[in-house]
């Protein structure tokens, strides 16, 4: 402490805290030091020196007569003195700013921020907006229509509506209709059974050929033809083991595994299709009717680009659900081990006769337990085996088959190569109808594998192919006959009257026959 320091008089203030409202301290009247500086600080800040007794300062105004700083002022000016930056605050209030450390936020929408900031030009840039808003708009329909025009037949050509197809069956006006479900309904039902016991099965398999999982587009194989062996598509009345299992009570229900993915899969369906129930006693049989399409296979039918309506077409739904059926069959033949070597089962085929070659093929007939007093039993079919560490798996084939390129836009022979996946999705979205009633046979019949071919048409390639033929091959057993008297031709000059008779009645003949036409 600094000897000879006094403090001065401290005014006093008995009504509250501070100093008296009516004192006023003067420079003649108080020995307090005036002209001390004051320096502003903050909670956050730490608070530093106020007086510095110890230093040595030089003070320039020391030496004039009227200067109003004092030796004692001194050591409270710490403007020259740097180590103190609380006593400069005061003169940089009026240049303090506020600080922030976090980044200013980002707009969500740039032209639309810098709208805002740009008020004048308004107007304007929203034109610009909606003008480019339109340009895009007509980009993406430029888009759509190039992949639109990809998929189509010709683009020369207006697209076609699609076909109103008519029912499978006519319906008769003295019909009763009981009810009428929307497809929709359908999508919404589920029902959980528990897993099926098989009752019988019937027929004989051959194993399958691995050596097909390797064909591709480069070492492609043709397709054969198998006439010797029968196939039976029997409905489920005239199916000797159901009548059998009927007999037995072994259920209230009957019907195929045909019928039943027809049934499950109908909301994916577009052609028409029909079943016929019948109840015998406390039972119910599901059957098709006597030439129904059931059997065939559906190509395209749940494609946007409908297929020709007339059936004389070879591309029309008719004409390629009967060569789909037949290319199945065919297919489903041909990926097989024939060497004599099968599966037997239970009993034969109960279809086939005595020394009749039949398509490998065997029937599980099983039952679902729907509830306590109601039991569904179906055939189900699986077309062949394969031999997997000892252990044997059933298979079920089926083969798919691209007729015409320009109606799904996908090449097989080009995409089969590189992007396979590309080509499934393609007959997913085309035919989903049937690939999905495949899908519900294979689990109905509880199929291990369900495999899958590819079967195009080939018959423009730049070759000339020679076969041999038998003898006879295009000789027929036509023989003509002669005609009788009365309509052979007279010789010029005999009975001329009778001739112009007979043509005046072919010309009538004729006219008729045009008419009808």
């Amino acid at each position: 402490m600094v000897g000879g320091l006094e403090v001065g008089n401290v005014p006093f203030n008995p009504d509250g805290w501070g100093p008296p409202d009516a004192t006023t301290a003067t420079a003649s009247t108080t020995t307090l030091p005036l002209n001390v500086p004051f320096a502003p600080f903050s909670r956050s800040e730490k608070i530093g020196r106020i007086a510095d007794w110890t230093r040595n300062v030089n003070n320039p105004n020391a030496s004039r007569p009227n200067a109003n700083k004092t030796a004692s002022d001194s050591v409270f000016d710490f403007t020259a003195d740097d180590s103190f930056p609380a006593a400069t605050a005061a003169g940089d209030d009026s240049s303090f700013r506020l600080v922030d450390g976090k980044p200013p936020p980002r707009p969500k929408f740039g032209p639309k921020w810098r709208f805002n900031q740009h008020r004048p030009q308004l107007p304007q840039r929203r034109d610009e907006e909606v003008e480019a808003r339109k340009r895009e708009a007509e980009k993406e329909r430029a888009r759509r229509d190039r992949l639109y025009n990809l998929n189509r037949s010709n683009q020369n050509q207006p697209r076609r509506e699609a076909a109103a197809f008519k029912s499978s069956v006519d319906i008769q006006p003295e019909w009763n209709m009981l009810d009428q479900i929307p497809f929709s309904t359908f999508s919404k039902l589920s029902f959980t059974v528990p897993e099926p016991e098989d009752l019988l099965l019937c027929g004989g398999l051959e194993f399958y050929d691995r050596s097909y999982d390797r064909i591709t587009p480069k070492n492609e194989r043709r397709l054969e033809r198998f006439k010797n062996r029968n196939f039976f598509k029997v409905t489920t009345t005239d199916d000797p083991v159901i009548r059998r299992l009927a007999n037995e009570d072994k259920a209230t229900v009957f019907a195929t595994d045909t019928i039943l993915a027809t049934l499950m899969c109908a909301p994916r369906s577009v052609y028409s299709w029909d079943i016929v129930i019948q109840r015998v006693g406390n039972k119910l049989f599901f059957d098709k009717r006597d030439g129904s399409q059931l059997d065939l296979l559906s190509v395209h039918e749940t494609s946007h680009e409908p297929l020709p309506e007339a059936k004389d077409d070879m591309n029309s739904a008719y004409s390629l659900s009967v060569e789909a059926a037949y290319i199945n069959q065919n297919f489903s033949q041909q990926v097989l081990i024939r060497d004599g070597n099968k599966v037997a089962f239970d009993e034969p085929n109960p279809f086939a006769n005595e020394g009749e070659e039949v398509a490998s093929v065997a029937y599980r007939y099983r039952r679902w337990k729907l509830d306590d007093d109601m039991h569904l039993v179906a055939r189900c079919e699986v077309q062949s085996v394969v031999e997997v560490n000892r252990q044997r798996s059933f298979l079920t084939l089926n083969a798919l088959n691209e007729f015409d390129p320009k109606y799904s836009g996908v090449d097989w022979r080009q995409k089969l190569e590189t992007q396979r996946g590309a080509v499934l999705a393609t007959e997913l979205k085309n035919n989903a109808n049937k690939l999905a009633k495949w899908t519900a046979q294979a689990l109905l019949a509880s199929a291990d594998l369900m495999k899958l071919g590819y079967v195009s048409r080939d018959p423009s390639k730049p070759q000339v192919r020679i076969y041999e033929v038998p003898a006879d091959a295009f000789e027929n057993d036509y023989v003509e006959e002669p005609l009788p008297e009365e309509e052979q031709v007279q010789p010029p000059g005999e009975d001329t009257e009778n001739v112009e008779a007979n043509g005046a009645v072919n010309d009538v003949e004729d006219k008729q026959i045009d008419a009808q036409a």
